[in-house]
């Protein structure tokens, strides 16, 4: 409080001074723009001290990314090999710019396909992965992600997300920010409709899609902290997609064209999207 009382002294101080130089003139657009423009580096760093030094929070990170693996898909999985291993820095880099420094990052990945389908190579999982320290191996996962196999829409969407919910999120720091992103460009079986006689068939799935939901939404029995979670979808106006979109909180769906391997998406949608919900 000190700190920024300290802060907003300055700005008062600063200002005083301009209109004393303008002879007491009223400011106009114009005189705030000059003021504003030649204190620019000055305040960026006055800012920062504040940030750090006012708050001094540990800002902790999880992301989930639930990537559809399945033969359509070639050129979104490109895109995210193309980047992986620049990928945090940048993240870093967009979320100080937003006056966000995350103190600790960790990313799953889920890559799925379809449990009825695919079988042994229905889902990869690579657990959380702390980033920076296991970059390599973040990188060596998605690397090794190759656009196959799927058979007929639709696949087990359904069960990825689930997985992700249920993800053994950090409950360390002082802020903490919880975010799924799932990509796919195929509706969803129901849950448990197929593959459940998979060995790769999660432990752990809701019976139906209302008890997913209320993974999601209940605060006392759900998976998810309120305050913490966010979820980007990027899927077709599918059923259960577009139910998610329009009935879960802290849910934005961007809405795809099914079948095309959500070729619009490029890897500055990718990066802004997820900084976005940070």
């Amino acid at each position: 409080m000190h700190i920024q009382a300290w802060a907003s002294g300055v700005a008062v101080q600063r200002a005083m001074a301009m209109r004393e130089a303008s002879d007491r003139r009223t400011a106009t657009d114009t005189d705030l723009t000059l003021f504003y423009n030649r204190s620019n580096q000055e305040m960026s760093i006055e800012h920062k001290y504040i940030s750090q030094m006012s708050q001094g929070l540990t800002y902790n990170v999880d992301i989930v990314m639930c990537i559809d693996c399945t033969g359509s898909m070639g050129g979104l999985l490109d895109t995210v090999k193309a980047n992986a291993l620049k990928f945090y820095p940048d993240l870093k880099d967009r979320c100080e710019a937003k006056g966000k420094e995350i103190s600790a990052l960790r990313i799953r990945v889920i890559g799925f396909r379809d449990l009825g389908y695919d079988k042994d190579k229905a889902i990869v999982d690579s657990g959380f992965l702390a980033i920076p320290e296991q970059e390599d191996k973040f990188k060596e996962l998605v690397s090794s992600f190759v656009a196959s196999g799927g058979g007929p829409e639709p696949e087990s969407g359904l069960e990825a997300l689930a997985m992700a919910i249920n993800s053994d999120w950090t409950h360390e720091g002082d802020k903490r920010r919880h975010v799924i992103v799932v990509w796919t460009d195929a509706s969803t079986h129901l849950l448990g409709e197929t593959g459940k006689d998979n060995p790769q068939y999660p432990s752990e799935v809701p019976a139906n899609f209302d008890e997913l939901t209320d993974w999601w939404e209940d605060e006392q029995g759900g998976k998810m902290n309120r305050s913490s979670k966010r979820l980007v979808i990027f899927a077709p106006d599918a059923s259960s997609w577009t139910e998610i979109g329009l009935n879960w909180n802290n849910t934005i769906h961007h809405p795809a064209k099914a079948g095309t391997g959500l070729e619009d998406v490029d890897y500055e949608t990718i990066l802004s999207t997820i900084v976005n919900s940070i």
